[in-house]
């Protein structure tokens, strides 16, 4: 019998530390919002994109501008406005009148972070200029093709109690999103830090992760095992908001128009992973997928007009769905899962 233990430790090559100190880094300008920040960081060893929805003045925008500061690399901000036109985006042809040809100038989506500011205020043919760069990592410009710089992440906001001027974004763009973070409003304790903050000068943020040793975090994330039950028990909560009533929850099936896509498990999987791995954990449990569940499907799931009337969030239903699907219990002594 082996005496190796089935799940190895992180590789001591790669410096962990180094992830306390951008957070520790972001927190000197951040008071509180400790999900969001854990969330984002989570979002850059994965890979993947983030929407931020919270009412104005929750420094939404400034962890963003922060956190790219911190990590190093390009930021980029784009205010979304309805006269919004997707070459302001990606860029288009300019006519060069002396040599008679056509340059390509690349728009604002080159760079590493990408902050679209109250993405919702823009027109759905802007907003769908922004599904090739997401998905593909790449735009078209002409017959041309351009990659973006790595690592790129994109981070959107929008503000949820304006309706006026406002563009919701398409179901085939939010399922891009690898997270939707809901922000909420500080404690009273921290909101005095942040007025207390506002009185001085402006924190003057160091660079603490650069972007070759956030290749080396995401390449060590990527070495993180994650067992079949912690897969099971990901596509278990997809499944159960597509087809409720088979998991018992016969009530939500009047709320429910259409449940996760498969992107929602490989989203959870692939955030329990990255998540294990900034937790110092070189395998993922279930409690990993439990803890991100909310924020990777909450904006997967098309509520119908009957939840609509009734008040009933994405969130009430998902909730539900936790409490219904059993959560599978590794035992890591013998490397396999526990009844």
């Amino acid at each position: 019998m082996s005496d190796q233990p089935p799940y190895p430790p992180i590789r001591s090559a790669v410096r962990r530390d180094e992830l306390e100190e951008a957070l520790f880094e972001v927190k000197r300008v951040i008071v509180g919002q400790d999900q969001m920040l854990e969330r984002l960081l989570v979002a850059l060893l994965a890979g993947g994109h983030v929407l931020l929805e919270g009412v104005p003045g929750l420094a939404k925008t400034l962890t963003v501008k922060t956190v790219a500061e911190v990590v190093g690399g390009s930021f980029r901000r784009i205010q979304f406005t309805p006269d919004l036109v997707p070459s302001d985006l990606v860029g288009t042809r300019v006519y060069r009148p002396d040599s008679g040809t056509f340059d390509v100038e690349l728009g604002p989506v080159f760079g590493n972070f990408l902050l679209a500011d109250e993405i919702n205020r823009a027109p759905a043919k802007v907003q769908s200029a922004l599904l090739e760069v997401m998905q593909e990592r790449q735009v078209t410009i002409g017959t041309q093709t351009h990659r973006v710089p790595e690592p790129f992440l994109v981070l959107a906001t929008q503000n949820p109690i304006e309706s006026e001027g406002t563009y919701p974004l398409p179901e085939a763009q939010t399922d891009r999103f690898l997270f939707k973070v809901v922000v909420g409003y500080p404690s009273p304790g921290e909101e005095a830090a942040v007025v207390g903050r506002s009185l001085g000068a402006d924190v003057l943020v160091r660079e603490r992760l650069s972007l070759a040793a956030l290749a080396d975090h995401r390449a060590a994330v990527e070495a993180v095992l994650v067992d079949r039950e912690v897969i099971g028990y990901a596509v278990a909560l997809a499944d159960a908001t597509r087809r409720p009533g088979y998991h018992g929850l016969q009530d939500l099936e009047a709320f429910v128009e259409y449940g996760a896509s498969p992107r929602g498990p490989i989203g959870l999987v692939q955030g329990a992973r990255a998540l294990a791995y900034l937790r110092g954990r070189g395998h993922a449990v279930c409690q990993d997928v439990r803890d991100l569940a909310l924020d990777v499907l909450r904006h997967r799931l098309v509520l119908s007009y009957e939840a609509l009337a009734e008040g009933v969030t994405a969130d009430d239903v998902l909730e539900q769905v936790l409490a219904a699907v059993d959560m599978p219990h590794l035992d890591l002594s013998r490397g396999e899962a526990a009844a």
